[in-house]
């Protein structure tokens, strides 16, 4: 079954209103949002923070319904590749991060796509290689 164009763009703006509620999460625990959104031919990475001079990348997952894993579980191996390879792409366009400390985290929202959706989050929640 395809997503036709009005479920693509729904689905598009339920992530981005993910994105944002992380974001203004993530600056409310004292983190910087430095980037959202970073697109590369390799990937994308949701939000780059930075916590007391450590480089945060972190992934934004939203999921409506548990039926086949919550939030944190579709993160899985291959999304985590792709995140590091995009980290790795990052890092090299914009040198002034290449020698920090970097984490990977990951915020999942389980429930209805609205403010009342439950809000997890996994700091270093892997690493890179």
């Amino acid at each position: 079954m395809h997503a036709t164009s009005g479920q693509t763009s729904s689905r598009a703006a339920k992530g981005a209103a993910a994105e944002r509620r992380a974001a203004l999460f993530l600056a409310a625990q004292g983190l910087t949002v430095i980037a959202r959104n970073v697109r590369c031919r390799l990937g994308e990475i949701d939000l780059i923070c930075e916590d007391r001079g450590t480089l945060v990348i972190v992934e934004v997952r939203q999921r409506a319904r548990a039926d086949f894993g919550g939030s944190l579980q579709s993160v899985t191996a291959a999304k985590q590749r792709r995140i590091l390879r995009s980290t790795a792409r990052f890092l090299m366009r914009d040198r002034r991060w290449r020698d920090a400390r970097i984490r990977f985290d990951v915020i999942g929202f389980d429930g209805a796509p609205d403010d009342r959706a439950r809000l997890t989050w996994v700091r270093d929640a892997f690493r890179g290689g």
